[in-house]
């Protein structure tokens, strides 16, 4: 059990949106979970998850998904070459989708939460996601809120406050909260740097743009 006030678990990637919601809401935060199920890009954005949750003194558990992997078709577990460029649209970037990935990762959440007597699961799932991925759309959210709350004994909570908030709306709230987005990590290729052309760095770009932040990402172009 954690030896904490503090009553929420956080589904933690390393990546700008959780990293965001880590800085925001760490008053109420117990501890997070990371979750390594193939993807190219786990181990980068897993850096970021360690260093930020050391920094804020949070707990971080690792958790291997490594059957997702193995097992289930996506251009995000295929290796770099396999994610297209371009901007971040439906026909473009629908290969990245991973079946029931956040409803898988909410599952193991909600054992966690219950284990550990922890009241809430926060994830950070945003409006920019909604056309691609339906597992990050308000009817999932809302289903897996009622489903978690109907099959644990605690009727733990699922709170989701970025769902209808943009990209750049979310590193608004970073930058108030001194969040340096350098030390997080976007690119669906995996690289040492953010490749530059894949849908999700655009986005980054684009997001860290809008809310007036220097990017100090280092680009592969």
């Amino acid at each position: 059990m954690f030896k904490s006030e503090k009553d929420t678990l956080l589904v933690l990637s390393g990546g700008m949106d959780s990293t965001t919601m880590l800085y925001e809401f760490m008053n109420r935060i117990a501890a997070a979970v990371n979750f390594n199920y193939g993807s190219n890009h786990n181990m980068r954005e897993r850096e970021c998850a360690r260093e930020h949750c050391s920094k804020l003194g949070i707990e971080l558990i690792e958790i291997n998904l490594d059957f997702m992997g193995k097992y289930f078709e996506s251009s995000l577990l295929s290796g770099a070459s396999a994610i297209p460029d371009g901007q971040y649209s439906e026909d473009n970037m629908k290969s990245t989708v991973v079946p029931f990935r956040n409803g898988i990762m909410l599952s193991v959440a909600a054992g966690l939460a219950e284990s550990h007597h922890l009241s809430t699961i926060m994830i950070a799932n945003h409006a920019g996601d909604h056309s691609i991925y339906p597992d990050c759309r308000p009817v999932f959210i809302e289903a897996m809120d009622i489903a978690i709350q109907a099959g644990t004994y605690a009727d733990i909570n699922l709170f989701a406050p970025y769902t209808n908030l943009t990209k750049a709306q979310i590193a608004m709230r970073g930058k108030k909260a001194g969040l340096d987005y350098s030390h997080t990590y976007s690119c669906y290729k995996g690289g040492e740097k953010h490749c530059g052309r894949c849908g999700t760095c655009m986005e980054r770009r684009e997001a860290l743009r809008e809310a007036g932040i220097e990017d100090n990402t280092p680009y592969e172009d």
